[in-house]
């Protein structure tokens, strides 16, 4: 599943049955088109007696935007049809999905024609989802803690306190590799990052400055050297 290009790539397999098949299912009898539906790139055709080979298909999804990641869900009603000597012949298909990152539900149906009718639906997987909120919750996390911390130094005036900037520094740089380790690689601007990266960078940086401007006001003013009498 590209979820960028919103296309869903459908590797098909087709095995004719009983008397249309030879060779053990592996070849038809006679020449084989496969018609689909608006949603894939064209009609599928397979020659009588030679092997059939799988073949990608990409398929055209509706719905929803990567930008909603992680909440994005996409759709597709995908139709197979089959065409054997001028004659129409009975579709059965079974679907099954092997992208970790997407979990899909199918809903399947048949035309009065013999025509196999799927309603194709993706959304991201339990465990892409699970992830994503954690990273989201990490992030505020962490944020929170740093505004803490700020807290502490600007009201005690503690001054330049080099080891909690040097922390708050590089919480602000790690949250960027952190978000980058989202699954599916989302684009800037998604969804989380609205809901916690962004307001995450934005809240430690103004600790950060915060702290780095009252710490520099709040050091003692460097003393003057004072002179010494010889007796």
């Amino acid at each position: 599943m590209d979820a960028a290009g919103r296309e869903l790539l459908l590797r098909v397999l087709v095995a004719p049955r009983g008397a249309l098949a030879e060779a053990g299912g592996i070849a038809p009898v006679e020449d084989l088109t496969l018609q689909t539906s608006t949603a894939t790139r064209g009609d599928l055709a397979f020659k009588a007696h030679q092997r059939i080979s799988t073949l990608d298909v990409p398929v055209a999804m509706t719905g929803g935007s990567i930008t909603d990641y992680p909440f994005d869900a996409y759709g597709a009603d995908v139709e197979f049809a089959a065409v054997m000597g001028h004659e129409k012949v009975p579709v059965r298909v079974l679907f099954s999905n092997n992208d970790v990152l997407f979990s899909s539900t199918v809903e399947a149906s048949t035309t009065g024609d013999g025509a196999a009718v799927l309603d194709i639906g993706l959304a991201r997987s339990n465990s892409v989802l699970v992830f994503a909120v954690f990273m989201m919750i990490a992030m505020w996390a962490l944020a929170v803690s740093v505004l803490i911390g700020g807290y502490y130094l600007v009201t005690r005036r503690k001054g330049l306190t080099w080891p909690a900037l040097g922390w708050m520094a590089a919480t602000l740089f790690a949250l960027a590799a952190f978000r980058n380790t989202a699954p599916g690689t989302p684009p800037i601007g998604c969804l989380l990052d609205y809901l916690a990266f962004l307001w995450a960078e934005i809240l430690i940086a103004f600790c950060l400055i915060t702290v780095v401007v009252t710490g520099i006001r709040a050091e003692p003013p460097a003393a003057e050297g004072a002179g010494v009498e010889a007796a």
